[in-house]
């Protein structure tokens, strides 16, 4: 039997703990008792049109449903250490607003949110905003569609993912990450990608200076890169880049085609790349 509550206030500490096949509507977690942990060890809540302005309401959950809600700033480490999480229409706006849990779905969501994402294990977001730092660190199993993102040190050390038609603007993205596509995105921001293991770009355009260096395994497929300069120093390549690139300096292995370069350097032993210069410019 699934209990409903309706246009209430809680602000005390654990106010619906242990709750189990509950639904809460146009409800507010917020008030002068200042209480934390609203909903920890629940199971299938269903929460709709609710404002939270307090810490740590999910945690220890499993089978959570948030639409058309509201987390705001106060409302820190709002997602930890839960599954089978379903998130729509809904705003995100605390710390560490998800770490540790698995099985999530995010759609049409705004997200700001430092340290947002990590450890998480599953996680299929969609058509949604994020701003943070180290947003995603350590998580595995991604997938990403039309997900647009601003901030420092994103994907770091991720594992197992897929991006689609997203637009991200970060710098030090992708670092040690393993088994990686991205796909018709554009990724602006400097040192793309280093250290990194298997991870293919694909119809992207790629922005910024020093990308793409000591990768392993690294694949680009008809892509842009726009004010690339020292690109793929020791890294392992096969490339094909659709635009004239800034500078190439020391790739290990592979082969680089682009329509030009303005200047290619070799000056260690070890690398052993070729560059190809596919059509010359005037």
């Amino acid at each position: 039997m699934n209990n409903t509550i309706t246009n209430k206030t809680f602000d005390e500490e654990r106010a619906l703990y242990g709750a189990v096949d509950l639904t809460v509507k146009y409800c507010n977690i917020d008030g002068p008792a200042d209480g934390e942990s609203a909903f920890k060890e629940g199971r299938n809540i269903n929460v709709e049109h609710c404002y939270f302005n307090l810490r740590y309401p999910f945690w220890h959950d499993d089978g959570l449903k948030i639409a058309k809600s509201e987390m705001t700033e106060h409302c820190r480490a709002a997602l930890w250490y839960s599954n089978n999480i379903s998130v729509t229409d809904a705003q995100l706006h605390g710390i560490k607003a998800l770490r540790e849990c698995s099985n999530v779905k995010m759609q049409n969501c705004d997200i700001i949110s430092p340290e947002f994402g990590w450890s998480v294990n599953g996680i299929d977001m969609s058509d949604c905003t994020a701003e943070g730092e180290y947003f995603m660190m350590r998580s595995k199993n991604i997938t990403f569609k039309n997900v647009t993102f601003r901030g420092k040190y994103s994907f770091q050390y991720i594992e197992n993912a897929l991006f689609e038609n997203c637009t991200f603007d970060t710098k030090d993205a992708f670092w040690h990450a393993k088994n990686v596509v991205v796909k018709n995105c554009e990724v602006k921001g400097e040192y793309l990608a280093w250290y990194c293991e298997n991870i293919t770009f694909e119809n992207c355009r790629i922005i910024g200076t020093q990308p793409l260096c000591y990768c392993k395994g690294l694949r680009i497929i008809n892509c842009e890169m726009i004010d690339a300069d020292l690109c793929f120093e020791r890294s392992e390549v096969e490339a094909v880049v659709t635009t004239s690139i800034d500078s190439v300096k020391n790739p290990l292995s592979g082969n680089i085609y682009t329509p030009g370069v303005g200047e290619i350097i070799f000056d260690i032993p070890q690398a052993k790349g070729e560059v190809h210069v596919t059509n010359k410019e005037n």
